[in-house]
């Protein structure tokens, strides 16, 4: 069914009591920031920006090598941007979805698929070994259908995914409501290696490790500029500077410090709203019991799932775009979104009426044309990037941190060779065309969800141009 578009005032006042502030971040336990960068100092690795891929960065280069001085330079606090806002879904897919993989590197896929699961048993093991307390759960994801058509689509899945090593299980909507009970679930797609996690307890105990193993960690130090210096590169901050002879750069939708890396990211807003906890009565009126992920099958989908403390984190379906790359704190508030959201959560558990959000926030996604992450170098080999996990990072990202060390290392591997990993996405078109490409694109996927799921020419052409758009 095609959601609603115009929130009933029964839902707005849902919304009367709310925060505007992530709910991950909303913790008592959230560390106290170290200290800013105010001299010069000289390290082996720089790494710019202590989100999950800074963190993964930082830490896998002094388990490799624990003689190596590794600084790690936060412009705010650790996992402050993306890595502190997101839905806590960490998939194994290193590809975004397996029909974005199927699409773009069928070749590889199985190899892709394959590394994926082991990326996920890793972060595991990592969690398990450092006793990070950050509520890893291997519950799985489930994409429902909303809509008839998506049935069919749904249904084909595993029979494709399995021969390349993808697991899938197709649930009837009995099946599927048996899981989680709303009216307007017509079946499910189940994925059971996905994890549910804390995003921001994950961050922050990453980041502990990574102080325990060594890093020199500066946080509240914002890199201004990079400086090629012969055998370093000075990474300038607004009170000093490091110079070090490998730098790891992973600033995801921030403004990137190589210019060239601006025609490759547009960075959209994303939001979630966050239920007050659920009463007894009310969890069984859902089923819900095992926790497990759930995304919607539309072009614009929603993500949810249950916390730790029985709340309902509900997010998605916008994706904001603001002329120019436009981002800031000043867009991390959208009153519109929220109330949709809101009218959106209310259509998919009519049971749930009544029910208050205590927690609304929005974050940029790092979207890039392909819609999973890219890599590259710079200054000779002396500094590497990884960015544009188009909002499934928090897995993914422990894998685009072992690339750029790869590069970093000169390390000629089964990663290194990858396709998906010597390849560029295409870049997006400057203003106003960017603008307008994404508002255009932003417009005919929701025609596409009132229409049977049928895609327009201009949806087509950036299907076969391989440029596109994803919310």
């Amino acid at each position: 069914m095609p959601f609603a578009q115009i929130p009933r005032p029964e839902v707005l006042k849902s919304l009367a009591d709310v925060n505007y502030i992530p709910y991950w971040m909303d913790d008592k336990s959230r560390p106290a920031p170290t200290s800013t960068l105010t001299t010069s100092t000289v390290a082996d690795l720089c790494v710019i920006g202590a989100g999950f891929t800074g963190l993964w960065s930082a830490l896998l280069a002094k388990e490799a090598d624990p003689s190596l001085d590794v600084v790690l330079l936060e412009a705010t606090m650790t996992g402050n941007g993306a890595s502190g806002r997101n839905g806590g879904f960490m998939d194994h897919c290193l590809t975004h979805t397996f029909e974005n993989g199927l699409d773009r590197w069928q070749d590889e896929l199985s190899t892709l698929v394959r590394m994926g699961y082991e990326n996920l048993d890793s972060i595991e093991e990592t969690v398990k070994r450092y006793k990070i307390d950050c509520d890893f759960q291997r519950t799985g994801e489930m994409v429902v259908a909303t809509e008839p058509y998506q049935v069919n689509e749904l249904i084909e899945a595993p029979k494709e995914a399995i021969q390349y090593g993808y697991k899938l299980d197709f649930f009837d909507a009995q099946q599927t409501r048996n899981l989680v009970n709303s009216p307007i679930y017509l079946g499910g797609l189940y994925d059971p290696n996905v994890v549910m996690v804390n995003p921001a307890h994950l961050a922050w105990g990453l980041r502990q490790v990574c102080l325990e193993n060594g890093v020199r960690l500066f946080e509240q130090t914002q890199a201004t500029g990079l400086e090629d210096a012969a055998s370093r590169v000075v990474v300038h901050t607004q009170y000093g500077q490091v110079a070090a002879r490998k730098v790891a750069l992973a600033t995801n939708a921030f403004p990137p410090l190589l210019r060239r890396l601006s025609y490759y990211i547009v960075p959209v807003y994303d939001y979630a709203i966050m239920t007050e906890p659920l009463t007894r009565s009310q969890r069984e009126s859902i089923g819900w019991e095992k926790r497990i992920g759930i995304g919607d099958a539309g072009n614009q989908f929603h993500y949810y799932r249950i916390s730790a403390d029985g709340c309902i984190l509900f997010g998605g379906y916008d994706a904001v775009y603001h002329w120019d790359n436009g981002l800031g704190p000043q867009f991390e508030t959208d009153y519109e979104s929220f109330a949709r959201l809101a009218d959106h959560f209310f259509q998919t558990f009519p049971q749930l009426e009544g029910l208050k959000f205590t927690h609304a926030w929005g974050g940029a996604i790092d979207t890039c044309s392909r819609f999973s992450a890219f890599w590259g170098q710079a200054f000779g080999g002396k500094l590497a990037y990884a960015m544009g996990y188009t909002g499934l990072g928090v897995g993914a990202s422990r894998f685009g941190a072992q690339v750029m060390l790869d590069y970093l290392n000169g390390e000629d591997n089964e990663r290194t060779n990858l396709k998906m990993v010597r390849e560029k996405p295409i870049p997006f078109p400057p203003e106003p065309i960017r603008s307008a490409v994404v508002n255009l694109t932003r417009k005919s996927m929701d025609q596409a969800d009132r229409n049977n799921g049928k895609r327009n020419l201009w949806l087509k052409l950036l299907d076969a141009t391989g440029l596109g758009f994803d919310s």
